[in-house]
């Protein structure tokens, strides 16, 4: 069978979904034959730091996208770790994939997707690293939306009313290096769209940095700041977000949690990856 005829049968078909209420009206959704690789989501963290959000974008990924059950795999402690997770897979066909394991990351981080190249390297099965959910524009809505929900953004995105918002300018605040604040950049740039506001990008656990990208938004002549936290909140750096905004002066968001945008990037990763793998 050639890799198209196997990506044919084994990528998740697409198709259109019924109108619904809410802001994520006409999303599409990705199902799961039967038989299909399982799509296992790798936290970086523990069972107890993640406080059951990777388990709720299980659910929505399974409920919302795939109609196929969703794993999740931890990087850290004893219970439920990624390496026993992918043991634990039966093995399909030798020519495709067992598993594809999909990063539960913001943004590209090299210690979180060297742990995860690592275990799937050491795994008995075929399993198959997929890219982080972001930089991408679902990301930016999800932050839109965290911030729209402290109230420090106007939920709607028409411009041309008048409309009081909390905050006139947006530290995007992310963990990692100088590379993951470049890749943040890129949403800080779509989110900054979305607000016609000015939006600045810093690392969460750099205080100068903060309080660098704070003086500009003041000296710009916005008065009012928030903070957005790129990351999900299982991350190492989230116990930093409060600290960022008090670098700043300014109020902050929550994290992205398990927000509707992320399941859908998980799925979309997930079909991106395998598509890839199929076609290799």
């Amino acid at each position: 069978m050639s890799p198209e005829s196997q990506a044919s049968e084994a990528l998740p078909s697409r198709r259109r979904r019924p109108p619904r209420g809410g802001r994520h009206r006409g999303d599409e959704s990705f199902l799961l034959p039967p038989g299909s690789p399982a799509l296992v989501l790798a936290v970086p963290g523990s069972v107890r730091s993640a406080g059951g959000v990777p388990e709720e974008l299980a659910r929505l990924v399974e409920i919302e996208h795939t109609g196929q059950p969703t794993l999740v795999g931890y990087l850290d402690g004893d219970e439920g770790h990624l390496s026993d997770l992918l043991a634990g897979l039966p093995q399909r066909s030798p020519d495709e994939p067992d598993a594809v394991v999909v990063p539960l990351s913001t943004g590209p981080d090299p210690a979180i997707e060297g742990a995860i190249r690592k275990i799937v390297a050491d795994a008995p099965i075929h399993a198959v690293p997929a890219e982080p959910l972001g930089p991408h524009p679902l990301i930016a809505e999800a932050l839109h939306d965290r911030l729209a929900d402290a109230g420090l953004a106007r939920a709607d995105r028409i411009r041309m009313m008048t409309m009081v918002t909390a905050a006139g300018g947006i530290i995007v605040a992310t963990p990692g290096d100088a590379s993951a604040v470049r890749q943040a950049e890129v949403t800080s740039v779509l989110l900054a769209s979305r607000l016609a506001s000015p939006v600045f990008t810093a690392r969460i656990d750099d205080d100068a940095a903060i309080r660098a990208a704070a003086a500009q938004l003041r000296a710009s002549g916005v008065a009012r700041l928030a903070l957005a936290p790129h990351l999900i909140g299982i991350e190492p750096g989230g116990q930093h977000v409060a600290a960022a905004a008090a670098a700043a002066g300014a109020q902050h968001s929550a994290p992205l949690g398990a927000h509707p945008a992320l399941a859908r990037l998980a799925a979309l990763r997930y079909a991106e990856a395998l598509a890839s793998a199929l076609a290799g």
